[in-house]
């Protein structure tokens, strides 16, 4: 991941001991005052809507087919079959739990700079919002080694081994090299819905060096959750999210037609989303979808996210084979690292930050 992820990344602020606390405090407590409507807290009108996300067998003869019609209608879906073990997943999972359990003094420890990218800390969009949010999250980009020591001083060879399989010597991340294949696969089938070849995209594919980073997320039970927000809504500025999410609900999308809709946990599956730069390299075919977290009152709710994004020196801009007179440039090229620039100062508006204008002697920035 770019360097200047840092840039859109404040420092934690408030972080609670959620275990402690009987009662919602006001620092946490949102209402329709406190931010736009489509961050508004859910109400009962949000889980009644029936339909959700696509869900996709990898296996499936017309899998690119299925994958373009729910980037273009929905902005994500989930696959069944994606190749990610479950052993792998279940480990994850068991390291998030352990990592979460622990004191907050000791979480503290490991507490992201305020410079810095690794390490535990509050949701990162916090600084947008009068309200904090009701998590606490982790963030891995290379190693996790140094911040296991400072987590688990006498048993951090155990973190490292989750996430590892090998010996620590190896400097290895199975996780990452095992989602880093799903992702350039997805990518695969992403672009050859649209009529692109993999190869039309030289950085692109499974076998290709991409950036990226593991965000772990915890929404503890909350006391009283249709007050509180686990995730405030926003979009993703990657190309792709590859979401992991234990067996309780509580990611939702937004839907034009139907308001926000319930993504619920699929046994085996795996959430994709699109990110902002999808939507730009798409020329706006594939939509970035708004979503949230909403958190439950007696359960607390896991989540592993795996950030996929391009090289960090590769310019994004939309593919020269989906444009034509018909058909211009809606965005101007943009490097991950200069878009997530734009996305700490713009937040949700930074794709309109690097929109081209239709004027009638021409595109105009």
């Amino acid at each position: 991941m770019p360097s200047r992820v840092s840039d859109a990344i404040k420092p934690h602020r408030h972080v609670l001991d959620f275990t402690s606390l009987k009662e919602l405090p006001e620092s946490h407590a949102w209402s329709s005052l406190d931010s736009p409507s489509s961050n508004n807290p859910p109400t009962a009108a949000d889980s009644s809507v029936s339909e959700s996300v696509p869900v996709i067998d990898l296996d499936d003869p017309k899998a690119q087919e299925l994958v373009g019609r729910a980037c273009k209608t929905w902005g994500a879906f989930q696959v069944k079959n994606h190749g990610i073990e479950t052993s792998l997943l279940d480990r994850i999972e068991s390291t998030g739990k352990s990592l979460f359990s622990l004191p907050t003094h000791q979480k503290l420890k490991a507490a992201r700079a305020v410079d810095g990218v690794s390490g535990y800390g509050v949701a990162r969009i916090s600084s947008f919002f009068s309200k904090l949010m009701w998590s606490e999250g982790f963030t891995i980009l290379g190693s996790p080694v140094e911040h296991a020591r400072q987590l688990w001083p006498h048993d951090y060879n155990h973190f490292w081994y989750v996430y590892t399989y090998v010996p620590p010597i190896l400097m290895h991340v199975q996780y990452d090299k095992e989602m880093h294949k799903l992702a350039g696969r997805l990518m695969g089938l992403m672009l050859g819905s649209l009529g692109i070849a993999q190869e039309d995209v030289d950085w692109a594919g499974p076998n290709k060096e991409g950036a990226a980073a593991i965000q772990l997320n915890s929404y503890p039970a909350c006391p009283d959750p249709d007050r509180a927000m686990g995730l405030a809504a926003h979009t993703d500025s990657t190309l792709l999210t590859i979401l992991y999410q234990n067996n309780t609900s509580g990611l939702q999308v937004l839907r034009d037609a139907s308001g926000w809709v319930t993504v619920p946990p699929v046994p085996g599956a795996l959430v994709v989303n699109i990110g902002d730069l999808l939507h730009i390299l798409s020329n706006g075919s594939y939509p970035s979808v708004l979503h949230r977290a909403v958190v439950n009152r007696t359960q607390q709710r896991l989540s592993v996210a795996y950030l996929y994004g391009p090289p960090s020196n590769v310019k994004i801009s939309p593919l020269s084979k989906l444009l034509d007179p018909t058909h211009p440039p809606l965005y101007r090229p943009v490097t991950w690292t200069e878009y997530l620039g734009a996305k700490a100062k713009h937040f949700n508006e930074a794709l309109s930050s690097v929109r081209l204008c239709i004027a009638r002697t021409g595109l105009v920035n």
